[in-house]
């Protein structure tokens, strides 16, 4: 998976870096599909934002947080992306294996 991270009125140190790569594996141990994501992290005030665009086969998926803390409101934005892609991945999963079966009932009904 691809990540661009953007700072708006923040320096993205390795340190963010690291931390955003490390949550964002979390969504790809649930949902392989994923192609990129881009990451936008912005300080205004003493508001701290972040806010992600998911890309993945089959829809676009997007989340964000405001919060005083940076590392808090990353955290707080990959739970809503998590549960957004757990969501779309069932959606999918529920979709195909009802296609599945209905082919099985028919074919047993004939």
């Amino acid at each position: 998976m691809q990540i661009n991270l953007t700072g708006h009125h923040i320096e993205v140190t390795d340190s963010l870096k690291d931390y955003v790569n490390e949550k964002m594996a979390r969504l790809e141990r649930h949902f392989d599909k994923v192609s990129n994501t881009h990451v936008i992290l912005t300080v205004e005030g003493n508001r701290h934002k972040a806010e992600a665009t998911v890309h993945m086969s089959g829809n676009d998926i997007f989340a964000d947080h405001t919060d005083a803390d940076m590392y808090a409101a990353i955290d707080k934005l990959i739970d809503k992306l998590d549960r957004q892609v757990k969501k779309h991945k069932e959606k999918i999963t529920n979709h195909l294996h009802n296609k599945h079966n209905n082919d099985f009932t028919l074919e047993e009904s004939e």
